[in-house]
């Protein structure tokens, strides 16, 4: 559970925030016209809301398929023994592995959902063998293979403007 402090946001920083989602890399100038809004200000709360932690990061989002990895699947992974020690271990072998974008602790019969990325089939099964189970730590593993993507965001709900 997270310790930090939830920021407040007005209705400018919400607009800003809506805007630099849909595409940060624009000028100041230009999401500040978008946000109705001068520069000088919007540039100082972008400032504020880096500072503050609200913007993680300014990245460039990649098309896997353009990439060709058109392979996409997730995997619910159960630990032999899901101790603080044994999950702080899982946790730094799926940030280290670049095939896992996305993982995340959950409740119920499984310990982990983990979201990997390759390039075909027979690139996931050698994920699967000579990373995942090849893990003293794992004990079982249910994939979902994905067959189509209906939605696929990395812009997070942003309170009203109201």
């Amino acid at each position: 559970m997270s310790t930090r402090e939830k920021i407040s946001l007005d209705a400018g920083d919400v607009r800003i925030l809506r805007e630099l989602q849909r595409d940060a890399s624009r000028p100041v100038a230009e999401i500040a016209k978008a946000v109705n809004m001068s520069q000088t200000p919007c540039w100082r709360r972008i400032k504020r809301l880096k500072e503050t932690g609200v913007i993680k990061a300014t990245v460039a989002i990649l098309d896997r398929e353009a990439l060709g990895l058109d392979f996409v699947s997730y995997a619910f992974v159960k630990l032999a023994m899901p101790s603080r020690e044994n999950m702080e271990t899982f946790d730094r072998m799926m940030r280290a592995w670049p095939e896992v974008v996305f993982c995340e602790r959950v409740t119920g019969a499984v310990d982990y959902m983990i979201k990997v990325v390759v390039e075909d089939m027979r690139a996931y099964d050698e994920f699967l063998r000579f990373r995942l189970l090849d893990s003293e730590l794992v004990t079982d593993v249910q994939s979902r293979i994905v067959v189509a993507t209906t939605k696929d965001s990395t812009e997070l709900p942003l309170p009203s403007e109201g």
